[in-house]
């Protein structure tokens, strides 16, 4: 798993030296709800709610850190980080400790004004879930 990861890695990199998104050193915090996910046997039955602080290394590239919180299951720290190809859409990997998960995702974000998004995304859980959810986030600007 460890080679596809690099191959992986290598393949974001490659095509984001013509990409642009936010600026180097902002930050970016919000949160999403999942609204499906295929261990969910009855409607309602659980909620899950993701709590995320983003900083963006490059104008492409974030780490992440955050919590991943269900009503029935707990709550797991999450770890990891997002790609921008473009402004509007991301690819992201995370770590998930305490639910001992990883998942990669894809989402598109839009914006409602300069500092906030609304994002959708998908997220596959390599123990074999998919969700997809929705969100916003926060975008706080460095200072110039």
């Amino acid at each position: 798993m460890s080679l596809r990861f690099a191959a992986l890695v290598f393949t974001f990199s490659f095509f984001t030296f013509s990409s642009s998104a936010q600026i180097a050193r902002d930050f970016m915090a919000g949160g999403a709800v999942d609204l499906i996910k295929t261990d969910n046997n009855k409607f309602l039955e659980k909620t899950q709610v993701s709590l995320e602080c983003n900083y963006f290394v490059t104008q492409q590239f974030t780490g992440s850190a955050g919590f991943e919180i269900w009503t029935n299951q707990g709550v797991s720290f999450a770890v990891g980080g997002r790609w921008f190809p473009v402004e509007e859409a991301f690819v992201r990997f995370r770590g998930l400790i305490g639910e001992n998960d990883l998942s990669l995702g894809a989402g598109w974000a839009k914006p409602i004004n300069d500092r906030v998004k609304f994002e959708a995304m998908g997220d596959f859980y390599f123990q074999g879930d998919f969700a997809i959810r929705a969100g916003i986030q926060y975008i706080i600007r460095r200072r110039s």
